[in-house]
């Protein structure tokens, strides 16, 4: 029997994606603070501590919940937004920055998957957002986003949001796939996840692509992000300063000041 909230969706845009939710009257969505873009008029919003799955569990559980949230970096609160009108009411939340939204169905992934601390955007109501530890000291210290990453349970709909292009990938058994570190969006339970050395002095200090790289084996699916915000970041503050590396000029940055890109 399915206990969280039954809703439906549909994933709006190309480079900049909103997902538009629709509730039947008493149904709840839950996201992340700043992931609302509109509703209808007939939802109420509420600020609730944690995920609101522990709503009915007195006034520990829901610290509880909202501590575990703390942990990851994220805020102590979430928004609940509740159709309390009779008929279908929508309500839509928007990507943080250029990316594709993930529809992901736990009730058909095993209940469970575990995700980069960033990547959760909204969910039905019911969908427990809670933290993962890593089991290897090394994974935690050389894993790209920390000891912790966020971990999704329940049997409804989530959501998460990575940048650039997402790929879907299964890995059988006996299979190995080696990862950037940034690039790892989420894997399902069947996923054993470890940071790996990449090796070769001319790799480690030449190559400019990191020391390690997220290894993973088992059974199951992976989503893979083709441009890390962090990446993205980056870049942007590298163009950003005034003494940058120019590329495809011989004037340097003398060019600049004759096109006003140096201004």
């Amino acid at each position: 029997m399915i206990s969280n909230h039954e809703i439906d969706y549909h994933v709006y845009g190309e480079e900049m994606q909103y997902v538009e939710v629709e509730l039947d009257p008493n149904e709840t969505a839950i996201a992340e603070p700043g992931a609302f873009m509109m509703m209808d008029d007939g939802i109420q919003m509420q600020t609730i501590f944690g995920d609101g799955s522990q709503q009915d569990s007195g006034l520990l559980g829901k610290l509880f919940s909202a501590g575990k949230r703390l942990l990851t970096g994220e805020s102590l609160f979430m928004t609940a937004f509740t159709n309390v009108a009779y008929g279908k009411k929508r309500v839509s939340f928007a990507s943080p920055y250029p990316g594709k939204i993930i529809p992901i169905d736990l009730h058909q992934l095993g209940g469970r998957i575990t995700c980069q601390k960033d990547a959760f955007l909204c969910a039905a109501k019911g969908v427990s957002v809670s933290i993962a530890f890593q089991r290897k000291l090394g994974t935690g210290l050389f894993g790209g986003e920390g000891f912790i990453m966020q971990k999704l349970e329940g049997d409804g709909m989530a959501f998460m949001h990575a940048g650039g292009h997402v790929l879907e990938r299964t890995i059988q058994h006996g299979e190995a796939l080696k990862i950037d570190t940034g690039c790892l969006v989420a894997f399902t339970s069947g996923i054993d996840y470890d940071i790996e050395f990449v090796g070769g002095i001319k790799n480690t200090i030449f190559g400019g692509e990191g020391v390690f790289f997220a290894t993973l084996r088992g059974s199951g699916k992976v989503w893979i992000q083709s441009l890390p915000i962090s990446r993205l970041a980056g870049r942007i503050l590298q163009y950003g300063t005034v003494n940058r590396k120019e590329e495809g000029s011989i004037l340097g940055g003398f060019g600049n000041l004759l096109d006003g890109d140096g201004r």
